[in-house]
């Protein structure tokens, strides 16, 4: 079982993670997306995407903040883990 919110973090600190709902929705059209990962609040559905999609337990400014980012965060998506091994959950 891996830690979801460090390896977020990781991800985040040493790899190419894109945030919000617009780039999400078009990195995993374009196909590049490896992860999407919604809050729990996420506004639209992403279940179309191409990407292996993550439910995260938090809201969107819990997600913001595991992230280390000082805004919410309804919606990531991974094009590049970096270091982490959160590709793996």
């Amino acid at each position: 079982m891996i830690d979801v919110a460090r390896a977020l973090k990781i991800a985040v600190d040493t790899g190419d993670v894109r945030f919000g709902l617009r780039a999400v929705k078009q990195v995993a059209k374009s196909g590049k997306a490896r992860l999407v990962v919604v809050a729990s609040n996420c506004p639209e559905e992403l279940s179309g995407v191409s990407a292996k999609v993550f439910s995260f337990a938090g809201t969107n400014a819990e997600l913001g903040a595991v992230c280390g980012k000082p805004f919410s965060v309804a919606a990531l998506a991974i094009v590049d883990a970096g270091d982490s091994n959160i590709l793996s959950a």
